[in-house]
């Protein structure tokens, strides 16, 4: 049975885009033998991640997630069965929010930044198809960014 969890954390410490290019590294290594795929979505401090995949899986990743001392305040905005994966062809795709048009987060909560915990995990949801619609989404199936090469 197929699952899709979104969810939202911050960061404990800074984080650079050279190690958000490790996170995305691993995950494409990591997540499709455990045929996990989706996307993950950063500015500042704070995350956005959806997860796609089996229900044992998804949910095993997202335990290890919540576990990991580097995040805090851990929430998941929704949580749902699903007959088809929206980010199949992303074993884990990334965005920067602070580079996407400001009028984009603006459409879809009460201010220009990201604020997860401040909008319904169906908002948050509008958002990631949006942002992968208009091709902001980087890392699409195999291959790394540029700047990761």
């Amino acid at each position: 049975m197929l699952v899709r969890l979104l969810y939202a954390s911050r960061a404990v410490d800074d984080v650079s885009q050279e190690e958000l290019l490790t996170i995305l590294s691993q995950s494409k290594a990591h997540n499709p033998a455990s045929g996990i795929t989706g996307v993950l979505c950063s500015s500042g401090r704070l995350f956005l991640q959806l997860l796609e995949g089996g229900r044992l899986q998804v949910n095993a990743l997202y335990n290890q997630i919540a576990a990991d001392k580097r995040h805090e305040d851990v929430v998941i905005l929704s949580y749902e069965e699903i007959s088809e994966r929206r980010f199949a062809n992303w074993s884990m795709g990334l965005v920067n929010l602070d580079r996407v048009n400001a009028s984009l987060l603006l459409k879809y909560s009460e201010s220009a930044t990201l604020d997860p915990y401040g909008v319904s995990g169906s908002a948050s949801m509008a958002l990631l198809a949006e942002l992968m619609a208009t091709a902001s989404i980087v890392g699409r199936a195999d291959h790394l960014p540029s700047a990761a090469r």
